[in-house]
């Protein structure tokens, strides 16, 4: 079976969007395809049991802030066939709740609990989620989200260290790179 004929089969049965090819032909293969979130428990326990994929090998997101969305992405893995499968699913940065799926591999928990705390997405009646889980005493927006100023929030939090310089990358590399060119980089 290749991934084209497990998406092939998959999207008869579910509202998948399109096949993204990552790696294919080979060992290993990697497809991506989005998912409706109101699809995806039954997306994840048919392919779990029905289509050999057993492990969740990540949940991870993206914050898309210009389009007001997060990406969940949940790598599946099929180890007889060497499939990974990722399922994206787009939820609203407003109301930023997912389903757990926790009870489908318990593994999932770890995650959602991150996910919570460094994005603030909530995934109700996942195990402890309301803890703290990587920053304690935490108070300010979730610093994994785009419109967090990483830079103002250590201005206000951190004092200058005397003798501490900051560069600018760009011109620092060149320097370390390049000493011999001009600033203009010619």
């Amino acid at each position: 079976m290749t991934m084209r004929e497990l998406y092939d089969r998959t999207k008869a049965l579910f509202p998948l969007g399109e096949l993204i090819e990552q790696r294919s032909g080979g060992n290993n293969d990697l497809v991506f395809v989005t998912v409706p979130a109101a699809h995806l428990r039954a997306t994840i326990l048919h392919l779990r049991d029905k289509e050999g994929f057993s492990h969740l090998v990540l949940l991870t997101a993206v914050d898309w802030l210009e389009e007001g969305q997060f990406q969940l992405t949940y790598l599946l893995n099929n180890r007889q066939q060497a499939y990974d499968l990722g399922l994206r699913v787009m939820i609203s940065r407003d109301s930023a709740t997912m389903e757990s799926i926790h009870d489908v591999w318990p593994t999932a928990a770890t995650y959602q609990r991150e996910l919570r705390e460094m994005f603030g997405i909530d995934f109700p009646g996942s195990p402890r989620i309301e803890e703290e889980f990587i920053l304690e005493g935490w108070n300010d927006i979730p610093p994994y989200r785009r419109d967090f100023d990483t830079l103002k929030y250590a201005q206000e939090k951190f004092s200058e260290r005397p003798g501490r310089k900051t560069h600018d990358p760009e011109t620092h590399m060149r320097q370390q790179l390049y000493p011999d060119m001009s600033p203009t980089g010619k």
